[in-house]
């Protein structure tokens, strides 16, 4: 495939030197949220888009019966609530932005019916030399969430990497190794492999996991997350919301209002830089090795594979993640981890995890952990 030759906007101090000035204002003119409450349906949509079918989160009547007594929202329920969390980022128009990581600090669970109210503005700007772009600007924002009694449910720092697409395209390394590679393919037996590890994970689910019963060194069970298909960038997108899929009059108002969101496609007609999820050529523009999937996305698997671990009467107080790397359609991620660190803090048993997800290849996605609060049987 031909690389397209468009030219795009580069980073300029002047824009840059504008956007500093944000820095610690809160912010008060966003778009919309995808959900504002936390409904039945909302919860159960985003979770499916996730590939996780938990119970807690999904089965009102399974739900009624844990120390919750109604259903709960998956932990990163929270990235539909919030589009500055989920990569919505202000000033430098026309660069390129990533979504690259987040560390969320959870305080109370989100129960069904919650109305998510946030708060969030600009916290640092941090510019870094990198092997896909050259100059890159790490914009992170800070986002507190609470619900209709104000009280706060969560907080997170997340954040993008601004790059300049042509640079990216024309002089980035990073893929480089890709471009010999044969396009992935899998055979019967490797996709059936991959089924039977989906026949096998299943949450934690009632039978509570004792803070007592576990060690530093125990491994998490394997979850599998993949292959990559537009499908299944188009499931999570159904249940997160995107940040700028918008239809007709409503993506026009979008792109009248944003300057250099509107980015011609092969038709001539101005669309989104999110179709980089599924439209390979403008993908190749800003120098990715092809399709990738959603950053929050892939954050929602990390505290997935957590969530199954834990159990119902687990709580995730803290996660945090690093991506390291796009995942192109075809790719496979394998997520793996352990306790690293095992403790009392303030009258609660917590555990430490470290965990990472590589693909069929062994290359590096993400890293992440958590802290987990767990049942204790002295209190059981």
């Amino acid at each position: 495939m031909t690389q397209p030759s468009a030219s795009f906007p580069k980073i300029e101090a002047s824009a840059l030197a504008s956007l500093r000035k944000r820095i610690g204002v809160k912010i008060e003119d966003t778009l919309e949220p995808w959900c504002h409450e936390a409904t039945r349906d909302n919860i159960r949509h985003y979770a499916h888009g996730v590939g996780d079918d938990n119970p807690l989160w999904c089965d009102p009547e399974y739900a009624a019966q844990s120390r919750f007594g109604t259903l709960v929202a998956p932990p990163s329920f929270l990235f539909t609530c919030d589009r500055i969390i989920s990569g919505y980022v202000g000033g430098l128009p026309g660069i390129h932005a990533m979504w690259a990581g987040a560390d969320w600090t959870w305080h109370k669970p989100v129960l069904r019916n919650d109305e998510i109210t946030t708060e969030a503005w600009l916290k640092d700007l941090v510019e870094h030399q990198t092997g896909f772009a050259g100059r890159s600007i790490q914009q992170i924002y800070h986002v507190i969430f609470f619900n209709q009694d104000g009280d706060m449910l969560a907080e997170a720092d997340s954040w993008c990497f601004r790059t300049e697409r042509d640079t990216a395209r024309e002089e980035g390394q990073k893929y480089d190794h890709l471009k010999s590679r044969n396009e992935q393919r899998y055979t019967s037996g490797q996709i059936g492999e991959i089924y039977r590890q989906y026949e096998d994970e299943r949450p934690r689910g009632a039978s509570p996991r004792y803070w007592e019963d576990v060690n530093v060194g125990d491994e998490l069970p394997t979850m599998v997350k993949g292959p990559m298909t537009v499908t299944g960038f188009i499931a999570y997108a159904q249940g997160w919301g995107g940040l700028y899929i918008r239809a007709n009059r409503l993506a026009w108002r979008q792109i009248h209002k944003h300057a250099g969101l509107g980015i011609e496609n092969r038709y001539g007609v101005p669309d989104v830089p999110e179709r980089v999820h599924w439209e390979q050529e403008f993908a190749a523009t800003v120098g990715a090795p092809g399709i990738y999937d959603y950053g929050p996305e892939r954050c929602s698997w990390l505290i997935h594979h957590l969530t199954d671990w834990m159990g119902d009467d687990g709580f995730l107080r803290h996660a945090s993640c690093k991506i390291r790397r796009h995942n192109p359609v075809g790719d496979t991620l394998f997520l793996n981890g352990r306790i690293v660190g095992k403790s009392i803090e303030d009258g609660h048993r917590v555990v430490e995890i470290e965990h990472e997800a590589r693909n069929q290849d062994n290359e590096l996605s993400v890293l992440g952990s958590g802290v987990i609060r767990l049942p204790s049987r002295e209190s059981a």
